[in-house]
């Protein structure tokens, strides 16, 4: 059901953009702001930098990436102020993007790797990759329709650069099931997610995920499923635009960035032989 009356403006809150903004996430409230605009709708952009109070009866929440540091800072005063939970409650839409999607859940590790209580709306856990995750990747829609209008989602395209490995569990549903990069590196809980490479989550109105660009950029069809959760039905817009981006990405950047990958294994696997000892060396290595 929407949040928002007809004669209403919709109201983006960008939550603390100069503390989670390391990646340019900010566009993500500029292609919002932008598609309803678009769309002749009304809407209201609203910062809000710490110390400030965050607004209770905001339709959209975004919050961006950062370091340790400050993501524990962020975690500490959106639980003090206690709207953020409060919007979520009634419905609100929320989407965190990399320490903001850590953030949304239950753990992660903080500051000196210390395992941090999140804000608890999304049904995961974050813990440490054994490799940082750094390149652009790519991951087809999860089943469930999480579309505009119910329909599934298209493939989903951005850049990763994280060391959190977050897991999902039982509550909580992947947003893409990764085909070239990382995405979440932690996997799910169950067995229906069992050997699954998955990226983001979604709970409700309440969205995770890895992919930097900013995300909404490339990815117009996650941008209308956040509007139509708080603005009801949309129009459809013409995009042709990014899917000639969206085009490339798939054709070019993408195969390269596989290629890439690839080949780092390679040379991994390979490294790996080459530091175990010999049969000889191993032999003589035990006595």
């Amino acid at each position: 059901m929407s949040l928002t009356r007809n004669d209403s403006a919709v109201r983006i809150v960008h939550v603390y953009p100069n503390l989670l903004g390391t990646y340019g996430d900010a566009g993500n409230a500029i292609v919002l702001r932008g598609r309803l605009h678009l769309r002749g709708l009304p809407v209201e952009l609203i910062a809000v930098e710490p110390g400030q109070a965050l607004p209770r009866e905001g339709d959209v929440y975004l919050l961006g990436g950062g370091e340790d540091a400050k993501q524990t800072a962020a975690v500490q005063m959106l639980r003090a102020d206690g709207s953020l939970v409060a919007a979520a409650g009634r419905g609100a839409a929320v989407l965190g993007i990399c320490a903001g999607y850590q953030l949304l859940g239950t753990t992660f590790l903080g500051v000196g790797g210390v395992p941090t209580e999140g804000l608890g709306l999304l049904d995961v856990t974050t813990g440490r990759l054994e490799r940082r995750a750094v390149g652009n990747i790519l991951a087809r829609a999860a089943e469930g329709g999480l579309g505009a209008d119910g329909a599934p989602l298209p493939e989903l395209i951005g850049f990763e650069n994280h060391g959190g490995a977050t897991t999902l569990g039982a509550q909580a549903l992947p947003l893409g099931v990764v085909e070239i990069g990382v995405g979440n590196g932690g996997g799910e809980n169950g067995t229906a997610g069992a050997g699954r490479r998955t990226e983001g989550a979604v709970q409700g109105a309440v969205f995770g995920t890895y992919l930097h660009g900013p995300v909404l950029a490339l990815n117009p069809d996650l941008a209308d499923a956040i509007l139509a959760r708080v603005a009801g039905p949309l129009p459809p817009l013409d995009d042709s635009l990014v899917e000639a981006l969206r085009q490339h990405r798939r054709e070019h950047v993408l195969p390269a960035t596989e290629r890439s990958t690839r080949a780092r294994s390679v040379l991994r696997l390979l490294g790996r032989r080459d530091s175990a000892p010999s049969g000889a060396a191993a032999t003589l290595s035990r006595r």
